[in-house]
């Protein structure tokens, strides 16, 4: 299971071809910084465009300098100059950190000298993210403001992209399972209520992964990388420019045994970006990406079989079970109980994810003059699932497609440097699932049919875009978008009655479309060299998802198609202050008003979640960045977020048998929010002499502790982690090679046992109206799963000419 492909070889062959070189080599130049910074340059990427051609490909594989790192502001906002450069030009920061938008870039210089296996690994670093293990190695839950934090798994409340091209489907699905962190070359994160630009579920923001272009990479690299719990990643880069044509390749492997019981993993990843640019008016660009995932999955435990069993640890069958283990109860016929019933462990019941993603995008843009660009996009997504996660398996296929047209134009309005842009869009998804039941006999071993969901999601719009310079210190951006969204669903739920199954059904229909309108306005002054301040007002909105709508509080199929849109209404205010170019601080505060927003928490049945409307809830709080070199060879970079999240209207109905209970929920704390994050990072690294190249940073990760439920009455536990890395890096003196980079890290350096993840659980009432206290709300299992021992990994990379 576990055998090397093709690829696994590669590093050691390049290692010995290295040996071979002449044994001495060069240092690396002395403006090659340490990887330890966040590059959100609005004002260095500004400056560029007045240097270079192409401002809108990232500053990768280069160390920044503090001027460049407002994290919280992006390459417009620091130098809010609407007016310079081509249509083509502005059309491209769109897609990175548009004007007035908060928001962080982070360039491959802050993880190319270490191990990235996920998202985790690069996100943490910019403020406002929080990150939560999902179900599957890649899976991670990616939080904006807490945007995500109330999801059971995947990605929601926020779009994202890969290159511009969306990866998030048109019922607002995304999974990081098909991005390996080593394809890119910088990642920007656009924070808070962004519906008037990216449309429905941007309550939270959006993200887009940039891929490094074929010129930058400029000939082959190979890396390696592997270490603790059979962890094993190959990966290939490949680029080049010729002529008028430029595109780079990209393809790993990664595999592993995990570090829970039936955690093994087996992924493969191939991520394309060609463009050609056919006419000096016409690009035409292709994106590709394919992701296979074979993975198994363990039981989410209780907060009490967390403390019991963390990694669930000798859960081989549901006879003979080491304490804290989690456990299904899968029918013996595939059907009903009458045939009785099985305990089963994970590992015995053959619990996973076998699935594939493929995207395929195409893009034209063409030039009517150097003011004006028309740009044309269109992306098939297909998404083929089998996941058996519990008791049920979720089986489909689900394809969309998405198609989106808009037109930048730079210019005047009297007498006012302006970009206007003005689009529209259409996407869908028409699928037809099945839930299938999981009966004993291992492997996942497939029963009778539990549903199966018929849906259509459609959305259409338009959006307009306006950037004005007011004068040369004051830019104002205002924005619309409206949209509407279609959902159309029918569940078919199925019951076997008797020995025999005797199947009966109960459909279920829903037809819901809903319309809605996100306005923004934002303003930057720049008050000097030193000091931009920033303030926006926006909204978001984001509708439920068909599936959304037929699960019941208790997991089972019914009837949920009340539910309603959410939307809401944020203020940001903001300073960056970046007196040298050795020093960057930024910070910005928020507060957002939130109208039905939904909320998800945990079933009786693993891997289903029921999702409800909180009428009225508030976030508020405050990001901050800083990047500090304060001596040659020496950075300090830090990424904190504190957050408020309560509901200010909702009544919980908690049932006891056939009596319902009701209890106010408001000035409670939203679940799952954790109150403060921080990632904060100290790194050397040296310049010139013998050791030039060598370096080596420690790493603290803090989160606090948060409420799990409604009534907050259950917290899961915070943690603070330690990460210890050391790194090589130094050009090599051949024909053949261009650099070697050599890594080690050690993580989690002091072998805490820590929550990665806790899903929200629903609280429960006595027959007397009292609600259960904390003690037996952590006996609520399918929410908690336990995040990495301390683990050792290395790698290496080659540079080929």
């Amino acid at each position: 299971m576990f055998g090397r492909h093709a690829l696994a070889g590669t590093s050691v062959i390049a290692v010995e071809l290295v040996l071979m070189q002449p044994a001495a080599v060069f240092a690396e130049d002395s403006k090659e910084l340490p990887a330890v910074t966040i590059d959100a340059p609005r004002t260095t990427a500004h400056r560029a465009v007045r240097k270079q051609s192409l401002p809108a490909q990232p500053a990768v594989a280069r160390r920044s300098t503090a001027a460049q790192l407002a994290a919280g502001s992006g390459p417009a906002q620091a130098q809010p100059e609407t007016g310079r450069g081509t249509a083509g030009e502005a059309r491209a920061r769109i897609d990175q950190a548009p004007t007035g938008q908060t928001a962080t870039t982070i360039d491959r210089s802050r993880f190319e000298d270490r191990p990235v296996f996920s998202v985790n690994d690069i996100l943490r670093d910019s403020p406002g993210i929080s990150l939560k293990q999902g179900n599957g190695p890649r899976d991670f839950g990616i939080s904006i403001r807490g945007s995500n934090a109330r999801n059971g798994f995947a990605i929601r409340n926020i779009v994202v992209f890969d290159d511009g091209f969306p990866v998030t489907q048109p019922d607002g699905l995304s999974r990081t399972d098909l991005i390996d962190p080593h394809a890119y070359g910088a990642v920007d994160v656009i924070r808070g209520p962004s519906s008037a630009l990216y449309g429905n579920y941007a309550t939270g923001g959006a993200i887009n992964f940039r891929t490094r272009p074929g010129g930058t990479i400029d000939g082959v690299e190979i890396g390696s990388e592997g270490g603790s719990f059979g962890y094993l990643s190959n990966y290939l880069t490949a680029g080049k420019k010729v002529g008028n044509f430029e595109a780079s390749l990209f393809a790993s492997d990664a595999r592993g045994d995990g570090f829970l019981g039936n955690g093994w993993f087996n992924t493969q990843t191939v991520n394309f970006l060609g463009t050609y640019r056919a006419t000096p008016d016409d690009r035409f660009t292709v994106k590709i990406i394919n992701n296979d995932l074979a993975a198994r999955l363990p039981i989410r435990s209780s907060l009490n079989q967390y403390y019991q069993n963390p990694y669930q640890l000798g859960c081989t069958n549901g006879t003979s079970l080491a304490a804290g283990c989690g456990t299904v109860k899968l029918f013996n016929n595939g059907f009903n109980a009458a045939g009785g019933t099985d305990t089963e462990t994970a590992l015995q019941a053959g619990l996973g994810r076998n699935d594939r993603r493929t995207i395929v995008g195409g893009r034209w843009e063409h030039d009517f003059d150097n003011t004006m660009t028309w740009r044309n996009q269109f992306v098939f997504d297909d998404r083929n699932i089998s996941q058996p996660t519990g008791s049920t398996s979720a089986i489909g296929d689900y394809p969309s497609y998405n198609y989106m047209s808009d037109i930048t134009k730079r210019g005047e309005i009297f007498g006012l440097e302006s970009t206007s842009f003005f689009g529209a869009f259409y996407n869908t998804l028409v699928s037809s699932g099945d839930t299938r039941n999981v009966m004993p006999g291992g492997n996942a071993t497939l029963g009778r049919l539990s549903s199966n969901l018929f849906s259509v999601t459609m959305n259409y719009g338009l959006r307009a875009r306006e950037e004005l310079k007011l004068t040369s210190a004051l830019t104002a951006v205002a924005g619309v978008g409206w949209e509407t969204t279609h959902l159309r669903g029918t569940n078919t739920a199925y019951t076997y009655s008797g020995l025999a199954g005797v199947a009966s059904t109960a459909l279920t229909s829903a037809d819901r479309a809903f319309q809605n309108t996100a306005p923004e306005l934002s303003l930057l002054y720049k008050v000097d060299s030193d000091w931009l301040l920033r303030a926006r007002v926006a909204t978001g909105y984001g509708t439920p998802q068909v599936s959304n709508l037929f699960v019941l509080p208790n997991g089972a199929s019914g009837n949920n198609t009340g539910l309603n849109a959410q939307t809401n209404l944020g203020y940001d205010l903001g300073v960056d202050w970046t007196p040298n170019r050795t020093l960057t601080l930024s910070a910005t505060g928020f507060y957002e008003f939130f109208r039905n927003e939904i909320v998800n928490q945990a079933t009786a049945i693993s891997g289903v979640t029921y999702s409800f409307n909180a009428p009225r809830s508030e976030h508020r709080g405050f990001e901050l960045a800083a990047d500090w070199k304060f001596s040659p060879g020496w950075q300090f970079t830090a990424a904190y977020t504190y957050l408020d999240e309560i509901y200010t209207e909702y009544t919980e109905n908690l049932a006891s048998g056939a009596t319902v209970f009701s209890f106010n929920r408001i000035g409670n704390k939203i679940p799952g929010i954790s109150p403060n994050e921080l990632t904060a990072l100290l790194g050397y690294d040296q310049e010139t002499g013998r050791f030039a190249g060598l370096g080596a940073f420690v790493e603290v990760q803090w989160k606090d502790a948060f409420y799990m439920d409604n009534a907050n009455l259950l917290k899961a536990p915070g943690y603070e982690l330690v990460n210890l890395n050391i790194h090589y890096k130094t050009e090599l003196p051949s024909d053949t090679f261009k650099t070697l980079n050599l890594f080690f890290e050690v993580r989690n350096l002091f072998d805490h046992t820590y929550v990665a993840s806790a899903n929200n659980i629903s609280d429960s009432v006595t027959g007397a109206g009292v609600q259960n206290p904390a003690s037996v709300l952590a006996n609520t299992t399918n929410s908690i799963y336990a995040g990495s021992p301390r683990a050792f990994v290395a790698g290496m990379k080659v540079a080929f000419k």
